[in-house]
């Protein structure tokens, strides 16, 4: 093992030089081939036709003729997709299908991903993971262990003969080369398993026999998994049953909230973190160092960008930007334009560029995980900072939480009302609540404005709930997994009278 860790390391370290580093050094000429290149197979397809790509010319003429793109406008074309149609979206074959359910909807979206998605941006962006690791740590022991992928259900439906869904774990992992399986944990069959209880334990049983050197997934399930080892071994912390562990991937949530648990269960300051922004849709971004707080852009995976400044977000006919007009510590929604016929589609997410040499961002939140019920614009990037200020002058930590607004009903004025499953509770939680207050006042000056003098709105309302309040919650929607998160923000009260039925 210690001859192939050698031989994995070098061959990593090579592509970095070859692959990675040139679209660092000139993204603007790979969005600009890319950009060709999408509008060439466009043209070959049914939606090309119909907004007639023939003519486009260049990226302006490309926005005139194509207007900024929702699920619901691009579902009637995946639908035909979905039914055996070719070259409607894409003018390849589409086999694959990534189900996702969102954060802020019940309603499940059909994402397609073609060949060409898998290989350049999907299974692309998992080998820039490696590239950049191997890059910044040469002496890694990574390829001498396997590595752990706490994914979300890897089950697979047919939709027919020859078309298939599932969540996008899923899809990559059935796209893999067959020898991957050989240096990777559990094996595919406890992967599949369905029910999401059985499978932590069966996976906890298998893994904690190996020796895992590296694991992928979304916090809060890896931390289920991780309690369930400790339980099964009796051991103190991870670093016990896997001595050799030195990297932990993640992606899906702010890892922030989480930091302090791992730092318990994995008590070492080699460990190594690295975030990625890999969604259902593509592969977006990669942490570079383990310091660090952002991620680089990943500009040659066959996605095209835009960004749609914070403010026009919800407009009828927003304006967006190309990549090399963006600004540095500005809110943008993303568009984005893929090898998978995805064209002029905002994803929900936004960002904030902490740098354009190298292009580097921070995911800030949702489109549609905000609260702005009184004109506040409180967006997620302001409760996890607001929420880490409140726990370190508290001394408490938090598992979960959600947040919402509370309407102005006759007299009473309105207000946040805050949903927390603590690890670690306040001594005093009227302290607490008014630290995560004023910490939120200094960070959103529009917050300030309605919170002053208690004009427009009152205190925030915070709930101590009972442990395994968001497990149980989950659980009941049927969406126990990887790919399903806890909504931290939404401008209305649907998930918040939700989850507090539970509560009596």
């Amino acid at each position: 093992m210690r001859l192939f860790n050698k031989i994995g390391a070098k061959y990593f370290i090579k592509r970095y030089e070859k692959q990675v580093s040139p679209y660092i050094e000139r993204p603007i000429e790979h969005q600009e081939q890319i950009f060709k290149s999408l509008m060439k197979s466009g043209r070959q397809t049914i939606w090309g036709k119909e907004h007639h790509y023939q003519d486009i010319k260049g990226y302006r003429q490309y926005t005139q003729q194509v207007p900024i793109q929702s699920y619901d406008s691009l579902k009637p074309y995946i639908e035909r997709v979905m039914k055996g149609e070719h070259k409607v979206l894409w003018s390849s074959k589409i086999n694959w299908f990534a189900k996702s359910s969102g954060t802020t909807s019940d309603k499940s979206k059909f994402i397609p991903v073609s060949k060409e998605a898998l290989k350049e941006s999907h299974i692309k962006g998992g080998k820039d993971i490696l590239s950049i690791y191997c890059q910044n740590n040469p002496e890694t022991n990574m390829f001498s262990g396997k590595g752990l992928v706490m994914g979300g259900s890897h089950q697979v439906n047919k939709l027919n003969k020859d078309t298939y869904y599932g969540d996008v774990s899923a899809v990559i992992i059935n796209n893999l080369p067959f020898w991957s399986q050989l240096i990777k944990t559990p094996d595919l069959e406890t992967a599949l398993l369905a029910d999401w209880e059985k499978k932590i334990d069966k996976m906890a049983r298998i893994t904690m026999e190996e020796n895992v050197t590296n694991v992928v997934g979304v916090p809060t399930w890896t931390i289920v998994l991780f309690n369930k080892i400790i339980e099964l071994t009796g051991k103190n912390n991870i670093l016990e049953v896997w001595p050799e562990l030195e990297l932990y991937t993640h992606g899906g949530v702010s890892f922030k909230p989480y930091k302090e648990q791992f730092q318990s269960f994995i008590p070492s300051d080699l460990m190594k973190y690295v975030e990625t922004y890999n969604a259902s849709e593509g592969f977006f971004g990669i942490k570079e160092n383990n310091t660090a707080e952002d991620m680089l852009l990943l500009t040659d995976h066959g996605i095209f960008y835009e960004f749609v400044p914070f403010e026009e977000i919800g407009s009828d006919n927003p304006n967006a930007i190309p990549l090399n007009e963006v600004e540095v510590d500005k809110n943008y929604a993303i568009v984005i334009t893929t090898n998978s016929g995805l064209w002029r589609y905002m994803i929900g997410d936004t960002v904030k560029f902490t740098s354009t040499k190298p292009y580097k961002i921070v995911i800030t939140g949702r489109t549609k995980s905000f609260i702005n019920a009184f004109g506040e614009e409180v967006i997620e990037d302001n409760a996890t900072k607001a929420l880490l200020e409140a726990c370190k002058q508290t001394g408490t930590k938090i598992k979960e939480y959600t947040a919402g607004p509370i309407y102005i009903e006759g007299q009473q004025k309105g207000g946040h009302e805050w949903l927390i499953e603590f690890e670690t509770t306040p001594a005093d939680m009227e302290f607490f609540t008014k630290i995560l207050d004023q910490a939120l006042q200094s960070i959103n000056s529009d917050y300030e404005a309605k919170r002053f003098k208690n004009m427009a709105l009152e205190m925030p309302k915070v709930h101590n709930l009972p442990e395994g309040t968001f497990y149980n919650w989950l659980k009941k929607k049927g969406k126990l997994g990887g790919q399903h998160k806890v909504p931290k923000l939404c401008n209305d009260r649907k998930y918040i009278d939700d989850i507090l039925k539970l509560t009596g």
